[in-house]
């Protein structure tokens, strides 16, 4: 079934005068469903951060490589990716469609925005299934009891959860781990958590960017290596483990980056 969604948003509240961290992103990336506010609040994170644009890019190159190894090698054909932002080809489902054209994915974001865009482009294979549901990664529980979720994905087999550049929006640090933890329990064995977040340990000292998200009200907190590796505790990590993304088993693009341009790192862990 090739869908997008039939769930309305909750709000039709678009804010366009508030920037927003999915148009801000998307505006990073040479997009253009965005606003003045968003558009204001990136130049001002380039003006202390001129690398972001490159560390932008390399988190969502680091999702495809991710994407394309759980497909290919992992034998994943379900996934829940939150957080996913403006539709930027390729998308996760594409990616994943075009190994299994019966893979599954369940977009979630909280931006009404992303959801009229997602209506109109998240097409899946005729084969595989493409939903998307508006709801907040704060409430891991609507999440995982929305009906969409339920109706598209199979939780007795593997579910591939994808946290990509999101989980730097929680703030407290054990609320950021509970989270995570109640979002992949449902999970059966043998599926798999993909993450990237902002890291202060990085080559691009991204202290300076993130308050200037602050500023802009789009809260955000880096977190170090340390931090980062406890919301992977008691899954098997993949090889090379949790490392700036565009170390992330590289390709071409990604090699030809410097490290002091990216302030992002990711990691893959398995359930076992």
């Amino acid at each position: 079934m090739a869908d997008a969604t039939d769930h309305e948003p909750t709000s039709l509240d678009l804010r366009t005068d508030v920037a927003h961290s999915a148009r801000v992103y998307d505006y990073l990336l040479g997009g253009k469903d965005h606003y003045a506010a968003d558009r204001a609040a990136a130049e001002e994170v380039v003006k202390v951060a001129p690398y972001m644009r490159t560390s932008m890019r390399a988190s969502r190159n680091f999702m495809v490589r991710v994407a394309r190894h759980l497909a290919i090698e992992g034998g994943v054909r379900q996934y829940l990716d939150i957080g996913t932002g403006l539709p930027t080809s390729p998308n996760l489902h594409e990616v994943v469609q075009s190994v299994d054209p019966a893979a599954r994915v369940v977009y979630v974001d909280n931006d009404p925005i992303v959801l009229t865009h997602a209506r109109a482009l998240l097409t899946s294979t005729p084969e595989g299934r493409s939903r998307y549901i508006e709801a907040d990664l704060s409430d891991p529980d609507a999440i995982i009891t929305a009906r969409e979720v339920r109706d598209t994905l199979d939780l007795t087999k593997p579910v591939a959860l994808c946290l990509i550049a999101v989980i730097h929006f929680i703030h407290d640090d054990d609320e950021a781990l509970r989270i995570v933890r109640r979002l992949m329990e449902p999970l059966p064995s043998g599926s798999y958590l993909a993450l990237s977040t902002i890291n202060l340990d990085s080559a691009a000292r991204p202290v300076a960017a993130v308050k200037k998200h602050n500023e802009h009200g789009i809260k955000s907190k880096g977190r170090t290596t340390e931090q980062i590796t406890r919301f992977f505790g008691g899954l098997d990590m993949v090889e090379p483990g949790i490392v700036p993304a565009h170390h992330w088993r590289p390709d071409d693009e990604a090699r030809r980056i410097d490290d002091s341009q990216v302030s992002i790192y990711g990691g893959l862990g398995r359930k076992p």
